[in-house]
């Protein structure tokens, strides 16, 4: 376990717009800061960003996007090239960093992705800062409601907690991973990270619903009806989709379709209050989805699964031998070397020659550099 000097002090909860201003001149004047989101997903709708926190080596900031117009001035720091933004788990932040704020990242440091990359088993930040020095992160705020106002004292040092130590780690990090010779990995993900951008939904509700592939006919019909009253009940009632009604709820309803509302009554997960609320609505979709032509019912994408050549299987086994052999070596989790995805597309390529595993859809820099040349051996073999 390293021992290091803990961040003191209490934490500057920024709300207007000129103390923001001057907080981004002085994180532009930084060399490394550590950032991180706190959202509402679990509470309303329309998820949004509640909450930035940043730190430096010296203090750490809240910034509230509640109270403020905009958070433009962010984007100096964090898209600065000069300057190695810290995260964990960055891949969602980024993301909706983008969406609500419109701000990119540019040199990201991503903490989870480095212990990954260096072999540790247990890449959790609560766990890291446990192993490394000593620190219980506490979890007791992390499914709260970050929208509500004001923020206690607790909930203020809940979410300091989550970047206030995160640059200590990124030194031991980024020192371990040189000496690994494994800093360029983590930089190549990193900027395929930044570039990350939340993806509308598009098309019939059910293509998002866990459990609805295998539904069929009149059954996914009326499903997507019942999706529906749910969505426009969620957003009446500015309320996540699953916490109106479930969707495993939802496809009991509609694979066994009742005829009343007592017999609605009696499915698992509908309580008395969800009954008086959406039972009629229920019972109304019911009967639109099984009123659908057979001609006209919605299906469930089905994907043509291609025929693997025996051939193709053999390299498979071969390239999965080998990489569980490598990984053992490199002390590294096999899927975090070489994915189950990026295998099955070498061998799918069938040939040894560069140019064509140079082309392999998704294969990063790093690996190609690392084991392209066990990659075309191997295939070689086959």
């Amino acid at each position: 376990m390293n021992s290091f000097h803990r961040q003191a002090g209490t934490c500057e909860i920024i709300t207007t717009a000129p103390r923001l201003a001057e907080v981004a001149k002085l994180l532009s004047q930084q060399s490394e800061i550590a950032v991180d989101l706190e959202m509402d997903s679990l509470h309303h709708y329309r998820e949004k960003v509640c909450l930035v926190q940043i730190s430096t080596r010296q203090q750490s900031w809240l910034i509230d996007p509640l109270a403020l117009t905009s958070l433009a001035p962010l984007a100096a720091p964090l898209t600065n090239p000069e300057i190695v933004i810290v995260m964990h788990g960055s891949d969602y932040d980024i993301r909706s960093l983008h969406r609500d704020f419109g701000i990119e990242v540019s040199n990201l440091f991503d903490t989870m992705l480095a212990a990954r990359f260096l072999g540790i088993a247990e890449f959790g930040l609560a766990a890291l800062l446990k192993a490394r020095f000593g620190l219980e992160l506490d979890k007791k705020y992390q499914k709260a409601d970050w929208s509500k106002r004001p923020l206690s004292r607790e909930m203020c040092a809940y979410a300091t907690a989550d970047t206030s130590d995160l640059l200590p780690l990124y030194d031991q990090f980024r020192e371990e991973l040189k000496n690994k010779n494994r800093l360029e990995w983590l930089e190549e993900e990193g900027r395929l990270v930044c570039q990350a951008r939340v993806t509308e939904k598009d098309g019939p509700l059910f293509l998002y619903c866990k459990g609805a592939g295998k539904l069929r006919g009149h059954t996914l019909a009326v499903l997507e009806e019942l999706l529906q009253i749910r969505d426009r009940q969620s957003e009446l009632l500015d309320r996540p989709p699953f916490k109106v009604l479930s969707a495993d709820t939802l496809i009991d309803i509609a694979e066994n379709r009742p005829q009343t509302l007592h017999e609605l009554s009696l499915f698992k997960g509908m309580t008395s209050g969800q009954l008086q609320r959406h039972g009629a609505g229920i019972m109304s979709a019911i009967e639109r989805g099984m009123a659908i032509p057979e001609t006209s019912l919605p299906s469930f994408p089905r994907t043509v699964k291609k025929e693997t050549l025996e051939l193709t299987k053999e390299r498979l086994k071969n390239l999965k031998a080998w990489r569980e052999h490598y990984s053992h070596e490199l002390k590294l989790d096999p899927g975090v070397l070489a994915p189950n995805w990026l295998l099955e597309a070498v061998a799918d390529t069938g040939s040894a020659a560069k140019e064509e595993l140079d082309a392999v859809p998704g294969m990063r820099e790093w690996q190609k550099r690392l084991f392209g040349s066990d990659l075309a051996r191997i295939l070689a073999m086959a």
